[in-house]
């Protein structure tokens, strides 16, 4: 038979139950159905019965409706404020005893979907799929992996016939610096600053805690080539001796710091020197520096260097050749086995000395023997020469020596006497060594 063309949908009257909403559209929400019928207007008082529990394998009534019914079928509307019977299901929306679930099924397989429907049903469809598209192309493109990125792209054979594709032009070389690399080199950068400023931080707050008027003044670095002594002001040169030295020949604005005999072994002392940096340089007499060479040794391991300074501290100009050498060759003996080293430096006591002395010293090993311009106490300096100031070289003495009627102070007033007169003429305390 046929299939008759579906009557247009006259508008629902108001508060009307219609029977698509009492069966329910097989697409329509599970919870919205089984709270009533969409769209019905009941009155207040009115009462919906109550859904039994659905029995097992029984059919729902989205299964069972179908389609919805188009308008004009032979199922009556429900007067407004009617209660809407159940059939033996227990949900609304059937006509009850008068028709049978099977007999629906097979009027509802004739009747042909509402085109309505099937319409919007692909409008929204395509909308989904049009939004889906739009998402995949706003993604940011990631880069690919370095092994694909690094791979060169194969070209597809070209088709039967067609004529070969040109060569595809050379990749460009890589940059001389990847932005890793320019990243790194500025993080290091700034890391070096920080350093920088913090070591600067950390040496004024050193120097504040020991009594210092200014941050000492940096050294420079050690000349690749030590000065020439050539015989001149500040230097002594005789044919076959080691050079006296007041002043070492240099340009550069530092001062040399000299300690001599070691009787006062200042834990203080040595430890303002270490954290302050100033490089010394010792001149041990034995009779003196015996009873404790840990405590010389220790300063060693600071930069303090040990030099000879005889064994009993005699004048040098009373000996004769055997007592020259056990007073300066013995000690070159003593500090070799003390600590290991073998003297270069070698100041006479009293800064007298002989021909013969430096003669005995230089068969001993010593190759240099300074003496000094300044000599540094606690509360003062002492100048040789007139202008009372230091000069590039020079070399400044003092002792290791207690508080004392001539010494008023002790090692580490010594020490803030001769940094602060240095720094504030522009000099930095240099090592001898580096230099002689």
């Amino acid at each position: 038979m046929p299939t008759p063309a579906a009557p247009p949908e006259p508008a629902e009257p108001t508060g009307s139950t219609t029977p698509a909403d009492l069966a329910g559209p097989a697409d329509s929400a599970a919870p919205t159905a089984l709270t009533g019928p969409t769209g019905s207007a009941a009155s207040p008082g009115s009462a919906q019965p109550a859904a039994p529990a659905e029995p097992t394998g029984s059919a729902t009534p989205t299964d069972l409706a179908g389609p919805a019914e188009p308008t004009g079928s032979t199922q009556p509307a429900a007067p407004a404020g009617s209660t809407v019977p159940a059939d033996s299901t227990g949900f609304p929306g059937f006509s009850g005893s008068t028709q049978s679930v099977e007999s629906r099924r097979l009027r509802h397989a004739d009747r042909p979907r509402r085109p309505g429907r099937a319409r919007r049903r692909g409008l929204a469809a395509l909308t989904a799929l049009a939004a889906l598209a739009v998402g995949c192309s706003a993604r940011p493109a990631q880069d690919p992996p370095p092994q694909a990125a690094d791979r060169p792209t194969r070209a597809a054979p070209p088709a039967a016939g067609a004529p070969a594709a040109p060569a595809a032009p050379a990749a460009p070389a890589a940059p001389a610096m990847l932005p890793q690399a320019a990243g790194r080199q500025e993080m290091n950068s700034r890391l070096s600053s920080v350093e920088r400023e913090s070591t600067l931080e950390q040496a004024a707050a050193t120097a504040r805690r020991w009594g210092l008027a200014a941050l000492p003044l940096k050294a420079p670095a050690p000349p690749a080539v030590k000065p020439a002594l050539a015989d001149g002001p500040g230097v002594k040169r005789s044919a076959g001796l080691p050079p006296v030295v007041y002043r070492v020949p240099t340009s550069d604005k530092v001062v040399f710091l000299t300690v001599d005999d070691g009787a006062e072994k200042d834990p203080r002392f040595a430890a303002m020197a270490a954290e302050l940096g100033v490089p010394l340089s010792a001149f041990l007499s034995d009779y003196l520096a015996r009873s404790d060479y840990g405590y010389f040794r220790a300063m060693r391991e600071h930069g303090t260097a040990l030099n000879n300074h005889t064994v009993n501290h005699p004048d040098l100009r009373r000996l004769g050749p055997d007592a020259l050498r056990r007073e300066i060759c013995g000690q070159q003996d003593r500090l070799e086995q003390e600590t290991g080293t073998r003297p270069r430096l070698f100041r006479p006591p009293y800064g007298e000395y002989t021909e013969a002395a430096l003669r005995t010293a230089a068969s001993c090993g010593i190759e240099a023997v300074p003496l000094w311009n300044e000599e540094a106490f606690p509360d003062r300096v002492e100048y040789r020469y007139a202008d009372q100031k230091l000069h590039p070289g020079d070399i400044v003495l003092t002792h290791f020596r207690a508080p004392s009627a001539d010494w008023k102070g002790d090692m580490s007033d010594m020490l803030r006497r001769v940094v602060d007169t240095a720094t504030a003429q522009g000099f930095a305390v240099a090592r001898l060594e580096d230099y002689l």
